[in-house]
């Protein structure tokens, strides 16, 4: 198969963890940061940034949890909480950005071809930051997707927790699909390597995943660009 070329003009999306959009620690210097970042970037590409939940979503979804919350209600107590992180996000980079983030997939879709940069948090349930990123990745023929961590890349386990732990900096997405597989149980609020409905579209589509650590601005950047960086990649 050809290798996939698309114009320069083409879309990068960017996955952002509410983990890494908001942690409460420092955001009032990352997030103006982050925005003049993405304001910088605009007229280069157009952007279109996904925010999730992060801590404050599972601190919810696991008190509706004990609550006895339906998943599918867990589900949109995390969506509500990725809105607000969107909503933060979009106003903080004012305009061109609208000021009301989209809620949906078409609505994302069609703001993209108005706007030199979007903002969105989550759609509906079943549907993780990741997996938006990746069904719009693919409706957008993205030049790429960069996913936001709170780590600088793709690991063979967690480096919060094992520091010898190796980073991986280049990968297959069959590989990549063994990883996933082996870390997603699908229910609300989990934490995991990369949603599968976002690695299928991805895969589907042959768009470059690069994963980094979110709030290293400079190597963020990078990344974004199409530069090299440090972090992983998944092709």
């Amino acid at each position: 198969m050809p290798e996939r070329v698309e114009p320069a003009s083409a879309p990068v999306v960017l996955s952002m963890g509410g983990s890494v959009l908001v942690t409460g620690e420092g955001d009032e210097r990352y997030l103006p940061e982050l925005a003049t970042l993405l304001r910088r970037l605009s007229p280069n590409f157009p952007l279109v940034v996904t925010a999730g939940g992060g801590r404050v979503a599972r601190d919810y979804i696991r008190l509706g949890r004990a609550m006895g919350l339906t998943e599918t209600e867990l589900d949109e107590l995390g969506i509500d909480v990725s809105r607000l992180n969107a909503r933060l996000l979009a106003s903080v980079i004012g305009p061109p950005c609208p000021a009301h983030p989209a809620g949906s997939l078409a609505e994302a879709v069609r703001d993209a071809h108005r706007s030199r940069i979007i903002v969105l948090g989550g759609t509906e349930p079943g549907h993780t930051t990741d997996g938006v990123a990746g069904l719009l990745a693919e409706r957008l023929r993205a030049q790429r997707l960069v996913n936001a961590t709170r780590v600088p890349g793709l690991f063979e386990r967690d480096p919060r927790k094992d520091p010898s732990a190796r980073r991986i900096d280049r990968l297959d997405y069959a590989g990549f699909r063994r990883m996933v597989d082996a870390a997603v149980s699908g229910t609300a609020g989990q934490q995991f390597v990369f949603d599968r409905l976002g690695l299928e579209a991805l895969t589907r589509a042959h768009i470059p995943l690069r994963i980094v650590e979110g709030r290293d601005l400079p190597n963020l950047e990078r990344a974004l660009r199409g530069e090299a960086f440090i972090g992983t990649e998944i092709r």
